[in-house]
């Protein structure tokens, strides 16, 4: 996977705070320098509403991969960092698979991950990812605001706006999902 193909294209950003954890994604999909589309929808429930995940790289690619993570979801039920190695496994050692050039944004109720096509399934340790082209911009702007006196949602609007502003990959049609966390 090259690093040009790995990083361009999308801004994904979770954020895990107080009661909810949210994945927000921009709607930009670019050909190179050309923008094909400005709302897409790169955030995803699967396993029944109880995991969302979004991706950042190649469409196509990533469409196998929350077919696959789904798959994986059911056969591991309620494990989902599990589910997620299992995938990252497949992913690196697949002939087929190691061709898909993407990163995904997982998260449940417990537990955020990130997972890449080298293998790599990472717990951030203060529960916030920003992967994508904007990934950095969104994820630095999410880590100055989460001390605030904000809900998970505000941070990650504000910071998805900052990564928009900076990011000529990124633009500010942003669908934001949530989990509620009980108890």
């Amino acid at each position: 996977m090259s690093e040009t193909t790995q990083w361009m294209g999308t801004t994904i950003l979770s954020v895990r705070k107080g009661n909810s954890v949210v994945v927000a994604g921009d709607g930009q999909v670019t050909a190179g320098n050309v923008i094909l589309k400005a709302n897409a929808k790169k955030v995803r429930f699967l396993s029944s509403g109880n995991v969302l995940t979004g991706f950042a790289g190649a469409t196509a690619d990533a469409f196998t991969l929350f077919e696959r993570l789904e798959s994986k979801l059911e056969q591991y039920p309620d494990q989902l960092q599990r589910a997620c190695v299992e995938l990252a496994k497949d992913w690196r050692t697949d002939k087929y698979l190691r061709k898909l050039e993407a990163m995904m944004a997982v998260v449940n109720r417990d537990i955020s991950l990130i997972i890449t096509g080298v293998g790599d399934v990472l717990e951030p340790q203060d529960g916030i990812i920003g992967i994508g082209s904007g990934g950095n911009f969104a994820l630095a702007a999410a880590r100055a605001l989460i001390t605030q006196d904000l809900p998970a949602e505000e941070i990650a609007r504000r910071s998805m706006k900052i990564a928009g502003d900076l990011c000529i990959y990124t633009n500010h049609s942003i669908i934001l999902e949530k989990i509620n966390i009980e108890g």
